[in-house]
């Protein structure tokens, strides 16, 4: 009898725990779901005052390559997944077919690819548009949007959604579990970059130039984008007179250059003064950065050797400070030095497109809450100066690729010296964020102009003076380093 009790008891008990468990997940659901369409609210209501103001005022988030505004996503996608259904019967482009061939062949990337749709939140923010059409659903949609994407340009818009299509589809999917392995994996990557590198070859093209019209919504030249760049014309080198103001393809256009005077050298004599690498918006500065730390967590830290990519310069960088500014949308996209010095060594890091931090959960303009993050795992380019400046030595500048930026072109070589101000190289088909890494012995006065770097902040404009070393008192500080890691003692 005292068994049968002490059953019944312990059947009780877990369907007492089972039931707990179930309530709490439940709960926990309700306040997630809550959650999100309190935000998705936020953001649509943002969008609502932005436009009765005929000013861009809503949260862009970092670049200002996805627009906040939810509804205009997805109703995008809905057009080009449309599109790519009506479509359907069309061949795959070649590196799309291989695209397939490598998920459907390769069993991880098949689970995976699978998964990534099936992890999503049964919610409609993230199965449909507001309308109640299907967004993409599996990644058999997703091919054949990205082979619909891959012979067009991108049109102008005033929600930011320019250059980063792809990106758009694989918003919500990157974010799952599944997601965030299969967009690390390097088979993917080198997948991913030939298919960009196909786009690449159309957007340079002159059959991109398409999209340079005036239009007014759509075209670059038209009555919004003029809104949006009013001093175009006197900005940059073009000749509105000639077809295409005088753009061979929309990458020509992507890249095109200041008219000279536009954007003046800060202190061209003082080479204490720290120039603007690019026309960037600052997002973060850490100091005593480690060698190696824990860079997927929340905060998502700098960790210098997996920046570096294990390169052995890195080392002389440990405990030292990184500056870190985001491109947006209608910024230039080349880059120049910071300083007066030599180019010791160049790298092209090949890595990820389309992956971001799981710890930041689902980012409506994803990654761009990982801006830290994917400094350790992105494709990027790195570029190391010794300057002329002793007090500054050596200095490592890092241009990182984003999504559908599948070009990071360096256009100085080793050996070469360079002027602050000079042209280090340039982003093509997209934009992405940069960092100026400086070692423990440097120390810097940075000046933002009247901003608190983060997700809001402005353009701060190319070849301004960003910073200003502090010279080192040797009688308190006798040694410092060149490139090669070797002691040089104060000049007698």
């Amino acid at each position: 009898m005292a068994l049968t009790t002490h059953g019944r008891f312990l059947k009780h008990l877990a369907e007492a725990k089972s039931y707990w468990r179930y309530t709490c997940m439940k709960n926990r659901t309700i306040i997630i779901l809550a959650s999100l369409a309190l935000a998705f609210s936020c953001l649509f209501h943002g969008h609502t005052a932005a436009a009765e103001s005929n000013r861009i005022s809503a949260p862009y988030l970092v670049g200002q390559w996805l627009p906040s505004d939810q509804l205009f996503i997805d109703q995008w996608i809905s057009e080009q997944t449309e599109g790519a259904e009506s479509a359907k019967k069309e061949p795959l482009l070649p590196v799309i077919q291989e695209f397939k061939d490598l998920i459907e062949e390769d069993p991880q990337l098949y689970m995976l690819f699978n998964q990534m749709f099936e992890q999503l939140p049964h919610e409609k923010s993230f199965r449909k548009d507001p309308t109640g059409k299907p967004q993409v659903k599996n990644y058999r949609q997703m091919l054949r949007v990205m082979n619909r994407i891959l012979t067009t340009a991108p049109e102008f818009n005033k929600t930011g959604l320019v250059g980063f299509p792809i990106n758009a589809i694989l918003d919500w999917p990157m974010g799952t579990p599944a997601g965030t392995t299969a967009f690390l994996n390097e088979k993917v990557n080198r997948q991913l970059k030939k298919i960009l590198n196909q786009w690449a070859v159309f957007l340079s093209s002159a059959d991109s130039r398409y999209v340079l019209n005036d239009h007014p919504e759509k075209g670059w030249f038209g009555r919004d984008a003029r809104e949006a760049m009013p001093s175009f014309v006197e900005d940059f080198t073009c000749d509105p007179a000639a077809h295409y103001y005088g753009f061979s393809s929309w990458d020509d256009f992507f890249i095109r250059e200041f008219r000279e005077g536009r954007r003046p050298l800060a202190s061209p004599d003082d080479d204490s003064v720290i120039a603007n690498a690019c026309e960037s918006a600052p997002y973060r500065l850490a100091k005593h950065v480690k060698l190696a730390d824990r860079f997927w967590i929340k905060a998502q830290p700098y960790s210098l050797q997996h920046m570096m990519a294990m390169d052995p310069l890195a080392e002389q960088f440990a405990g030292g400070t990184v500056y870190q500014a985001f491109l947006s949308a209608l910024s230039y996209h080349r880059w120049h030095s910071p300083v007066s010095g030599r180019i010791v060594k160049t790298r092209i890091v090949d890595g990820t497109y389309y992956a971001e931090a799981l710890s930041e959960g689902f980012d409506p303009a994803g990654p761009n809450n990982s801006q830290g993050y994917i400094t350790q795992v992105a494709a990027r380019a790195l570029i190391f100066i010794e300057a002329d400046n002793p007090d500054i030595g050596l200095i490592c500048v890092m241009f990182v690729g984003m999504a559908e930026v599948s070009s990071n072109e360096i256009t100085v070589y080793e050996g070469q010296r360079v002027k602050k101000g000079d042209q280090l190289g340039m982003f093509h088909f997209g934009g992405s964020t940069h960092a100026l890494i400086f070692r423990p012995e440097v120390k810097l006065e940075f000046d933002f102009h009247g901003q608190t770097p983060g997700l809001h902040s402005d353009n701060i404009p190319l070849r301004s003076r960003i910073a200003t070393v502090v010279k080192h008192r040797f009688s308190q500080n006798p040694k410092r380093h060149n490139y090669f890691g070797l002691h040089l003692e104060k000049n007698q």
